[in-house]
């Protein structure tokens, strides 16, 4: 098993059904540890509430917990690596157009040398490693 980084886009995309889920999900249930930035279970939370209101937030909190995901707190090295991603691979700066939750989940990935597992080709576009 391949320990790797959960991206909010996952986590909504399988929450939503959307057409990708059942890959996404697969690539999930494969990955031990699984790791999740405290920053990205906000983003989920702030996400799924606008998509489907005040369940939304329960629904990530259960799937995060069926998967036994860890959630990792934002500090110093993240912090590091996050200001390089968003210099290097930030909005207006290059094709991958991270955004500041894309810049923490680069962060953790960078800083524990495991892959991300995303929706979407942002992160393809940047130099971590990303689960396909």
């Amino acid at each position: 098993m391949t320990a790797l980084v959960i991206d909010t886009s996952a986590v909504v995309a399988l929450l939503l059904g959307e057409p990708d889920a059942d890959a996404l999900k697969e690539r999930l249930l494969a990955g031990s540890p699984r790791l999740i930035s405290a920053f990205s279970v906000l983003e989920c939370h702030v996400a799924m509430s606008r998509k489907i209101g005040p369940a939304g937030p329960e629904l990530v909190d259960r799937l995060l917990s069926a998967v036994s995901a860890e959630v990792i707190a934002f500090g110093d090295a993240e912090l590091a690596s996050a200001r390089v991603a968003f210099d290097r691979f930030g909005k207006a700066r290059h094709p991958a157009a991270l955004n500041l939750s894309d810049c923490c989940t680069y962060a953790l990935a960078k800083t524990r040398g495991l892959p991300v597992l995303a929706k979407g080709s942002d992160f393809v576009a940047t130099d971590t490693r990303v689960l396909d």
